[in-house]
């Protein structure tokens, strides 16, 4: 599976997933109560050849993980272990705001080794961190949609929030983006992609901000469902 340059730059304060600054989020599940993201009998591959891109931060990008350990391979063995016969592009860039995606999404497209048959959108976090205009996230996430709606590749949009040291009018119009996006662009929406890590400290690196190989099976356990349903023909996650 091919890999994007992976640069070391951290995503997002910790304010971010837990909603209040400075505090580790606190660990509201029971120890190995987690769900596992692939049935415990795979199924056989089957039906014609599903291309994803994933397409986002370091969220996507795997910071600090083994290499088969990211997001994109692990949403592919669980898809594969389904049954689903899907290979997934990673297209994470650690760093990455919104506008760097918005630069880069035609180049990714243009030299994709095949079409994409579904886009995951992962980008908004490193806005946060600079404090960027929602208005200027929503443009570029707007500039990110409408060239896969040019090219008719699906969306999977995932969702990011606001921490509220940012302000209450900032806060509301940055989460509200996401929604108002999924809506008028039709795409798939993950409400809040971290969410998992904001409701376990476990699942978090030690940089506070990043998912362990285990918030990465969470990350992906999470968003299974909305991937599943925008596939070709594609029927909900049990």
């Amino acid at each position: 599976m091919s890999k994007v340059a992976k640069l070391a730059v951290a995503l997002l304060p910790v304010a971010i997933l837990t909603g209040c600054d400075g505090d580790a989020p606190a660990a509201t599940q029971a120890a190995g109560t987690a769900a596992p993201t692939a049935p415990a009998e795979p199924m056989p591959v089957m039906g014609d050849p599903v291309t994803i891109l994933a397409f986002g931060d370091s969220l996507f990008a795997g910071y600090n993980l083994g290499e088969e350990e990211g997001y994109p391979e692990v949403l592919e063995r669980t898809l594969r272990a389904r049954g689903i016969n899907a290979r997934v592009i990673d297209a994470g860039v650690s760093g990455d705001t919104t506008a760097a995606g918005r630069q880069r999404i035609g180049f990714v497209l243009d030299n994709a080794p095949a079409r994409p048959d579904l886009a995951l959108v992962e980008l908004g976090g490193n806005d946060l961190l600079r404090g960027i205009d929602p208005a200027r996230t929503r443009a570029n996430l707007e500039g990110i949609l409408q060239q896969l709606q040019q090219r008719e590749i699906p969306v999977v949009l995932m969702g990011m929030r606001a921490p509220p040291n940012l302000g209450a009018q900032y806060q509301q119009d940055f989460d509200g983006l996401y929604t108002e996006l999924a809506r008028q662009y039709d795409t798939g929406l993950v409400p809040f992609f971290m969410e998992p890590m904001a409701n376990d400290a476990r699942l978090i690196q030690q940089d506070r901000v990043h998912p362990t190989a285990e918030g990465v099976e969470e990350l992906v356990r999470n968003s299974l469902g909305e991937v599943v349903d925008a596939l070709p023909d594609g029927e909900p996650a049990s």
